[in-house]
């Protein structure tokens, strides 16, 4: 009981942090949309942005590659009591950050260089302005190459000492940088200061990190002392297949910009805003859960308490299913009214709302297969074991290309997103099959429970959508925002309603937290 309610406590602090920072994300994608709508300028600049992405988000983030094997190798070296590592630790880290350094540095070189030709290769269009201008932009962004890594390393070591705050806030630092010099320029014609604000953001974020590195006792002194390491091998056969692995995710959003380039202006802006959007209670909720249960996990397994894993494994998945199935429903019902009130002003006008929107309700059916995916991927990595999830990644390209090709002359820009909805369910489907022959997580609980939210969130959504549907607002931007929170409100408090009826576990949960927490303040 003592551990769950760490873990709670750990969770409500991410949950809180993580949505702070996406709160700051979602101003710096609407000062972004007021400045540069949908439209040439920022489409070069996301199309540009996809390949530092790939290092400061998706190898160097919270979860990411570097991340998630600095946590597996060093959680079992690392006593988060001790006052200060052992010296044979210290060198490991110092090695394993200097390769990481000149690999990127390598990296960051070679894609600045030949910035032309990569951007060639993605963008399959006719409009050279366009990949003139995401080249330059590509260019100007390739400091954030170098220091995803690096960031990743220094976010694994913070959470491997239950440091929380600071990996998931920390991205805040590139959110205002964007927001303080595209409103300073006042949107400059190019996007430039749009490009160089994410430069200087991912430094900040790489400073901030730095003190609370050193103050752990682990301070930069470079090395290569790479000859008979174990651990520094154990570290490169997860880090290895896991990029690889986060590459080849990239190649889905290549082969998307591939189709994207092939639609209207404006068209992979939309896919961004709606992925964006996806992300704010999505990436919370995975963020909050996941990123206090991975050490558990990786303890776990090398205390070889599956029981326990098991246990872990529903309860977090069990919660995230619990909260994220609402919102899915929250989104295919509100889609358009959300997006109208977040960024339809300035450059934005209906019709890029309408794109987003349509985007974004076939984006939210990845939710369920998403919280499942992400969950039994960071048990894989407990394991050591980062080829699997790579294999399945890697074998759902073809499926990815395949689906955007049949979809997208009848769907146009949705055709995008439920590909991505559908890849996600394959891999999910694949990855919990080959978990089984490692331990058995009781995947008929799991259905049993989410079968029964599923039912109380078709019933609450259903009655709201009666209300929805006869609340009628004429472009009166208060009345949006109060029916939107008002309907959505309803539908969570239907469906908590109908989960009780039905005997979901968490909220008789939910309930007992409630009531102890107005005991303790206002009656003992």
């Amino acid at each position: 009981m003592a551990k769950e309610t760490s873990l709670l406590k750990a969770a409500w602090l991410i949950a809180f942090v993580t949505i702070i920072s996406k709160f700051v994300g979602f101003l710096r994608d609407v000062c972004i949309a007021n400045y540069y709508g949908a439209g040439l300028v920022s489409d070069a600049y996301f199309y540009a942005y996809q390949i530092p992405s790939l290092a400061i988000i998706l190898m160097g983030g919270v979860g990411g590659p570097f991340h998630s094997a600095t946590v597996s190798v060093f959680a079992k070296l690392v006593n988060p009591d001790d006052k200060e590592p052992s010296e044979k630790v210290k060198k490991l880290f110092n090695t394993f950050l200097t390769l990481t350094f000149l690999v990127f540095l390598v990296l960051s070189l070679l894609i600045f260089i030949f910035s032309d030709q990569i951007l060639n290769l993605i963008i399959h269009s006719d409009n050279s302005e366009l990949v003139v201008l995401a080249s330059k932009h590509l260019r100007i962004m390739t400091p954030v190459i170098l220091f995803g890594g690096i960031i990743g390393i220094y976010y694994g070591l913070l959470i491997t000492y239950r440091m929380f705050l600071l990996p998931n806030i920390s991205p805040v630092l590139m959110s205002l940088s964007i927001i303080i010099i595209v409103a300073f320029s006042k949107g400059d014609k190019y996007g430039i200061s749009l490009a160089i604000a994410t430069s200087i953001g991912a430094l900040l974020q790489f400073l901030l990190q730095l003190p609370a590195v050193r103050k752990l006792g682990f301070k930069i002194k470079p090395n290569l002392d790479i000859k008979n390491n174990l651990e520094l091998k154990n570290l490169i056969e997860l880090v290895f297949p896991a990029a690889l692995s986060s590459t080849i995710g990239q190649i889905y959003v290549y082969v998307d910009m591939f189709f994207a380039s092939q639609l209207k202006e404006g068209a992979w802006t939309a896919i961004g805003y709606a992925n964006r959007v996806f992300q704010f209670p999505v990436g919370i909720l995975v963020t909050a859960f996941l990123v206090p249960l991975f050490p558990i996990f990786s303890r776990l397994v090398g205390e070889k308490k599956y029981d326990d894993i098991k246990y872990y494994f529903h309860k977090g998945v069990g919660l995230l299913n619990f909260v994220a199935i609402p919102i899915m429903f929250g989104i295919i019902m509100l889609s358009y009214d959300a997006v109208q009130l977040i960024f339809q002003r300035g450059e934005f006008d209906s019709h890029a709302t309408y794109m987003v929107s349509q985007a974004l309700i076939f984006l939210s059916f990845a939710i369920i297969p998403y919280v499942f995916r992400d969950s039994i991927t960071r048990i894989f990595y407990s394991f050591n074991d980062s080829k699997t999830p790579f294999m399945v990644a890697f074998s759902s390209i073809i499926l990815k290309f395949i689906l955007n090709a049949l979809f997208i002359e009848k769907l146009g820009i949705a055709a995008i997103t439920l590909s991505t909805s559908l890849v996600t369910l394959f891999n999910a489907f694949l990855l919990g099959c080959i978990m089984l022959r490692k331990i058995n997580l009781d995947y008929k609980y799991y259905f049993i429970n989410l079968i029964k939210m599923i039912l109380a969130a078709v019933l609450a959504f259903s009655i709201s959508y009666i209300l929805y549907s006869y609340w009628i607002i004429d472009n009166n931007w208060f009345l949006l925002a109060l029916k939107t929170f008002t309907v959505f409100g309803f539908s969570m408090v239907t469906y908590v309603l109908f989960a009780a009826l039905f005997k979901i576990e968490y909220v008789g949960e939910l309930i007992e937290r409630i009531k102890n927490y107005i005991k303790r303040k206002f009656i003992y």
